[in-house]
C-alpha cells in the first residue's frame, strides 16, 4: 500500500485558488452536486451585480456569451457545430425531448440497462401506452455489457440508450462500440453523458451518438439548471416538437410576425427565455476545464480512482463494487463493508465531512481532478474510525 504523504509532501492541488473548499470538508462527490470554481462564483456574483445596476442594458453582450457557450460545448463534445447544441433545463428534459419527439410505431422497441438512473428509465417505461417496449439488459452479471445490449436488439428496435458512465458503480460503457452497432442497423443512439462530460474525453466522431445530454452540475462544475443537448443535424427535422414559444423560431427577435417555423439549428428545442445566470456561471467553469485540458483531468481522476481503490482494499471486510479493470473506470468508486449498516456509515462520513452519496448498494465516492491525495487519504481515515 502507498504510504501516506507527510503533511510537508507536495501533494496540495495546483488548483487550491480555484477550490478554496472549507478545510474540515473531503469533497467526493462530483458525481452528485460539484462546488464551483471560483471563476464561476465571480461570474455569477458580476452578473448580479450587473443585473442590479444595469437590468438588461447590455442583453447584446450576454448573447454573446451564450453564443460562446454553445462553442465550448460543442468543443467539448467535437461535435460538427455549435448549431448542434440545445441549452435546455437537465438531462431529463432533453431525454423526454427525444422520447416524445421519435414518430413511435407500435411494436418498435428500446433497448438499455436494468442499472440505468431513473431518468434514462422512466421516460422510456412511459411510452408503454404507446405500445413501445423497453428491453433492459442486467449489467451486474456481464463482464461485456455491450453484448449483452446488442443481443437484445431485432427488426423492431428503434433505438438504443444509455448512460457512458453507470451512475452507481461508475463502470463505463463502451459508447464507440454500440454507436458503431447502431450506425450499421439504422439504429437511433442516445447517450446520457452526465457522469463522464468534463471528467473523461468525449468524441462524438468516433461514438456517433445521434442524441447527447448532460447537466452541468456534475463533472462540468456549474451550477444546476442548465444542460446541453445535443442533436445530429441530420435527423434533428425528424424530431416532433412538443414544446413551443418565441425562442425556438428561426426569427426570434421578430415579434411582429405572424409566420413562423422552427429554427433549423437546435435552438428549435428551446421554447421560452434562456438561462442567462445559467449560462454565464456554465462558461465560467468550462473555462476551467478547457484551460486544465480534459487529458491531464481524466489522468488525474484515474490516478485519484487508482489511490482510493487501493486504500479501499485495505479496508477490513471491504467489497469493490467498481470495476477493477482500468478501461471500464470512471471517476466512480462504489464500495460496501460487510455487516455495516451503510445509511449511518453515509451519515457518519456527511457528518464528519467526507462529502459523498449513498448509492448502487454501497458508500460512492467520486474525486474530480483537483481532489488531493491528503483529502483521499484523510476520508478513508474517517472511515476506519467508523464504529457502529
Amino acid at each position: 500500500m502507498r504510504s501516506k504523504p507527510s503533511e510537508h509532501s507536495s501533494t496540495a492541488s495546483p488548483y487550491n485558488e480555484e477550490f478554496p473548499l472549507a478545510d474540515d470538508i473531503y469533497y467526493l462527490n462530483h458525481a452528485a452536486v460539484a462546488p464551483w470554481p471560483r471563476r464561476t462564483a465571480k461570474a455569477v456574483s458580476a452578473f448580479a451585480q450587473e443585473n442590479m445596476v444595469h437590468g438588461a442594458q447590455h442583453y447584446l453582450k450576454w448573447l454573446k456569451s451564450e453564443r460562446s457557450l454553445r462553442k465550448s460545448l460543442a468543443r467539448l463534445l467535437n461535435a460538427p457545430s455549435p448549431d448542434d447544441i440545445a441549452l435546455l433545463k437537465n438531462t431529463s428534459e432533453a431525454l423526454s425531448v427525444v422520447a416524445y419527439g421519435i414518430d413511435w410505431q407500435p411494436g418498435d422497441n428500446i433497448v438499455s440497462y436494468t442499472d440505468e438512473f431513473p431518468s434514462n428509465r422512466i421516460v422510456w417505461e412511459s411510452l408503454a401506452s404507446k405500445g413501445v417496449e423497453l428491453r433492459l439488459a442486467e449489467l451486474t452479471t456481464s463482464t461485456e455489457p455491450e453484448a449483452k445490449l446488442i443481443a437484445l436488439c431485432n427488426e423492431r428496435t428503434r433505438l438504443i440508450t444509455v448512460s457512458s458512465v453507470q451512475y452507481a458503480r461508475g463502470l463505463r460503457i463502451n459508447i464507440d462500440k454500440l454507436g458503431a452497432f447502431c450506425r450499421t442497423n439504422n439504429i437511433l443512439f442516445c447517450v446520457d453523458a452526465i457522469q463522464s462530460l468534463g471528467a473523461l474525453p468525449f468524441d462524438l466522431h468516433r461514438c456517433q451518438a445521434d442524441f447527447v445530454m448532460a447537466d452541468g452540475h456534475k463533472w462540468m462544475l456549474a451550477p444546476e439548471g442548465l444542460a446541453l443537448f445535443y442533436c445530429r443535424a441530420e435527423i434533428r427535422k425528424q424530431l416532433n416538437l412538443n414544446q413551443f414559444g418565441w425562442h425556438m423560431v428561426d426569427r426570434p427577435g421578430d415579434y411582429d410576425s405572424t409566420e413562423w417555423r422552427p429554427s433549423p439549428t437546435a435552438t428549435r428545442f428551446e421554447c421560452g427565455s434562456p438561462n442567462m445566470l445559467g449560462i454565464h456561471a456554465l462558461q465560467a467553469s468550462l473555462s476551467l476545464i478547457e484551460e486544465v485540458g480534459l487529458e491531464t483531468i481524466s489522468n488525474n481522476i484515474a490516478n485519484n480512482v487508482s489511490l482510493l481503490i487501493e486504500l479501499i482494499d485495505g479496508i477490513d471486510r471491504s467489497t469493490l463494487l467498481s470495476p477493477r479493470e482500468q478501461r471500464r473506470q470512471s471517476g466512480i468508486v462504489t464500495f460496501s463493508i460487510a455487516g455495516a449498516d451503510h445509511t449511518q456509515l453515509y451519515h457518519y462520513l456527511m457528518q464528519n465531512g467526507v462529502i459523498c452519496a449513498q448509492r448502487g448498494g454501497g458508500i460512492r465516492f467520486s474525486p474530480h481532478f483537483y481532489t488531493t491525495a491528503e483529502h483521499i487519504y484523510r476520508a478513508i481515515e474517517i472511515l476506519n474510525d467508523y464504529r457502529e
